[in-house]
């Protein structure tokens, strides 16, 4: 049986487990001090008696005690009852429930996300979101996922049970912030309601400006609010899987193709990105004829981002990367992998 998984923050309940532990240190404090004040015990016979009575084990008296001990001790048995019962009651709540382990968890994935750098927020793991996270696995990028409903995110955990969750509401500022939205590299949000993404990014962008932020939308309208609001790219699923669907009428071999090249698990074509912030000094200002890249590692490019996000094709060989633009290069794994190599992409 699976254990029910830890939220973002811990319900706050009656039964406080740090409550309990300090109320049972407080009252071991307090009986040690008063019977080392009025009886004059040394520190370790006030410690053992002040347990003993607490814990109503029953041993006898280390001394024995004057009225005014006699006295403290039983005002120490009285208040001590209450503590007991509270301190019993938060104890078996939290072994019953699952809630220490619930924290241990917590605690274990908050540890792994402080030490995060770059990675991929994906907000909603519903079924646009999975997919995001199958194409991230895949190429073994770190990710965190924030979803409210944990029922949705069981598959994943029984598949990788070293993934990274936050079971809370995206739209907060502290949920981003405990899933390191300041060191986060990109944030997907796939949520169903446009304006919960609106809000996502909002937040993102104020948190972090430098984030690259994906969004879904289905409505048009909500395309340019997204933008306007610090979206990178904005996605319409139904608008895509329409227009796919209608070429494949009008130009089915084209699909097909593409469809078949886009599938990395069967097929043996894949894409990288070459940014100019990662060419190494070497290549700078150098035209493509002049990088050898074909040669060097067989992949070729075959489109040229513009700044501003305008796409060139098919760039000739005197095209130079400048600041802000990127060359899309394509090839075979073994081809694409010696393209890393050399530009140190892994």
């Amino acid at each position: 049986m699976r254990l029910r998984l830890p939220r973002v923050r811990l319900t706050t309940t009656a039964l406080n487990l740090r409550l309990a532990l300090v109320l049972l240190f407080v009252a071991v404090g307090i009986g040690t001090a008063g019977l080392m004040l009025i009886e004059e015990y040394s520190l370790i016979e006030a410690f053992y008696m002040s347990v003993i009575t607490i814990s109503t084990v029953g041993f006898s008296e280390v001394r024995p005690l004057s009225a005014g001990g006699r006295i403290f001790v039983s005002a120490m048995v009285v208040v001590n009852i209450g503590v007991v019962a509270y301190v019993l009651a938060a104890f078996s709540y939290y072994v019953i429930d699952g809630k220490i382990f619930e924290t241990m968890q917590y605690n274990r994935i908050q540890s792994k996300i402080s030490k995060m750098e770059g990675h991929t927020i994906v907000c909603g793991y519903g079924k646009y979101g999975s997919e995001i996270v199958s194409h991230l696995r895949l190429h073994k990028h770190p990710y965190v996922v924030i979803e409210q409903d944990e029922e949705k995110v069981g598959p994943l955990i029984d598949e990788d049970e070293d993934a990274l969750y936050i079971f809370n509401d995206a739209t907060h500022d502290d949920t981003l912030f405990a899933a390191g939205i300041e060191r986060a590299g990109a944030l997907i949000t796939a949520l169903n309601d446009d304006s919960d993404n609106l809000f996502i990014v909002l937040s993102a962008k104020d948190l972090n400006p430098k984030l690259r932020i994906v969004s879904r939308a289905k409505e048009m309208r909500s395309r340019q609010k997204l933008m306007k609001a610090g979206a990178s790219h904005v996605i319409m699923p139904e608008q895509i899987g329409g227009f796919y669907m209608a070429t494949l009428i009008s130009k089915p071999g084209a699909v097909e193709f593409f469809s078949f090249i886009t599938n990395e698990l069967s097929a043996d074509i894949g894409f990288e990105e070459l940014r100019y912030d990662q060419l190494p000094e070497e290549y700078l200002g150098k035209p493509i004829m002049e990088m050898s890249l074909r040669s060097n590692t067989g992949v070729n490019i075959i489109g040229h981002r513009l700044e501003g996000g305008k796409y060139q094709v098919n760039p000739g060989p005197s095209t130079v990367l400048e600041p802000e633009g990127s060359f899309i290069v394509v090839g075979n794994p073994h081809q694409l992998d010696k393209f890393r190599k050399l530009f140190k992409l892994i």
